[in-house]
């Protein structure tokens, strides 16, 4: 499992991020994050939250529970939204690996620049 599920974050968290990322959502994830979250910027301070937040390795998530709710979650190691029956729309990686280099332990740093490489499209194509 341990493996697999990495392969599967790793591959989600790459396809989250694009150079022609950043802005803001628009179309159904716009109304679905404004629904759920009151408004963008609350959304994206409360996933930044969760992402610097996190203790030790690990990601953190905007995913859809079954009653169709955004919800933001974190998980450890190589956890993944799927086991616990939620459809992930987006994530950060916070392992330190994902930002050392650039970073060094500056997660919230690393955290910032993520917003400006979202790719939107995918994000909504996964609602």
């Amino acid at each position: 499992f341990n493996l697999a599920a990495q392969i599967f974050n790793h591959t989600f968290y790459w396809n989250c991020l694009s150079p022609e990322g950043g802005s803001e959502p628009t179309g159904k994830l716009k109304e679905a994050i404004d629904k759920d979250f009151g408004s963008f910027g609350k959304f994206k301070e409360e996933f930044s939250a969760a992402a610097n937040g996190h203790f030790g390795s690990g990601w953190a998530w905007l995913v859809q529970d079954a009653g169709q709710k955004l919800k933001i979650v974190q998980t450890h190691d190589a956890a993944t939204p799927l086991t616990e029956n939620l459809k992930p729309l987006l994530t950060a990686d916070v392992w330190e690996h994902a930002y050392y280099v650039d970073y060094r332990n500056d997660r919230a740093a690393y955290i910032n620049t993520f917003w400006n490489l979202v790719n939107w499209k995918f994000v909504e194509s996964q609602l």
